[in-house]
């Protein structure tokens, strides 16, 4: 029997292993970003 498919036509198994290389992509940019933030605002603060 076949596997059945979603409407992105990605399997189950498919579709965990997208979401566990997405979480892992996400959070190295929100990371990246906030530190991106951290270095203009240590180099340039407002008050």
């Amino acid at each position: 029997m076949a596997e059945t498919k979603s409407l992105s036509g990605l399997t189950e198994q498919q579709a965990k292993e997208f979401h566990e290389q997405f979480k892992t992509t996400y959070t190295a940019f929100v990371g990246l970003a906030a530190l991106a933030h951290l270095l203009v605002i240590a180099a340039n603060p407002w008050w």
